[in-house]
């Protein structure tokens, strides 16, 4: 059972903790969705629908990251990682262009 406060603003800060955390939650669910999917359209040969969910994925992250759930370099980090995953499976001759590649 969990512990319930008897002080009226320990009482308010327990109503607000419930409900930040049932909206981190569904934020969160909604995020690792997102990314489960543009990986498995990536992983796809379609291109088209690669990129879309590749840029709903970015939606989602970034809308995560505003709202203050998910922190903004971990944001980042997937969008980088997603992107170079589509770049290598679909544009593979970008991708050895790059420097970074090569060495």
């Amino acid at each position: 059972m969990p512990h319930i406060p008897n002080h009226p603003s320990a009482q308010k800060r327990y109503r607000q903790n419930l409900k930040r955390q049932a909206r981190n939650r569904a934020i969160k669910t909604r995020v690792r969705t997102a990314a489960k999917l543009a990986q498995d359209a990536i992983e796809g040969n379609d291109k088209e629908a690669a990129a879309k969910s590749l840029r709903q994925v970015m939606k989602v992250l970034h809308k995560a990251a505003s709202k203050g759930t998910l922190n903004r370099n971990a944001a980042s980090r997937k969008i980088s990682r997603l992107s170079r995953r589509f770049d290598r499976k679909h544009n593979p001759k970008a991708v050895a262009d790059t420097p970074a590649a090569s060495s």
